[in-house]
């Protein structure tokens, strides 16, 4: 089988490149620098789905991306989660929060309707594809 992107992971926004094991794509919301890694396996739900040497490079991509990510933004504290409640296929949510954000200091999922980024969209994807170049 082959990798296929979930349509709903595909709509939070464009894609920001591949790393060696995830597909990056950030999250069009201009209250949080968000961005979602992807593993580009078939039919993963759970990271032990995964087998024991991809778990470990996940981890890496998640430290590096994580990285690239608190260094576009400046945030204060990152918050990384693997959920699947709503999009079952394997994802890893790395969002940079701060003090007085939009939903601090809870999460911020369900934190009201994202704010699209619009003309800043742009400058958002060149800024984090830069950093997450750095971090590879």
């Amino acid at each position: 089988m082959t990798f296929r992107l979930d349509p709903r992971l595909a709509a939070d926004g464009p894609p920001l490149g591949d790393l060696p094991l995830c597909h990056v794509r950030l999250v069009d919301d201009a209250r949080f620098f968000w961005i979602v890694l992807v593993p580009r396996r078939p039919d993963l739900v759970e990271i032990i789905d995964l087998p024991a040497a991809e778990r470990a490079l996940l981890m890496e991509e998640i430290a590096a991306a994580s990285a690239a990510l608190k260094a576009a933004s400046g945030c204060a504290k990152l918050n990384v989660a693997a959920l699947g409640n709503m999009v079952a296929q394997l994802h890893v949510h790395i969002i940079g929060r701060s003090p007085g954000d939009a939903a601090w200091p809870g999460p911020p999922f369900g934190a009201g309707p994202r704010v699209p980024l619009g003309p800043d969209l742009d400058g958002r994807v060149a800024l984090l594809r830069d950093r997450l170049g750095r971090a590879g």
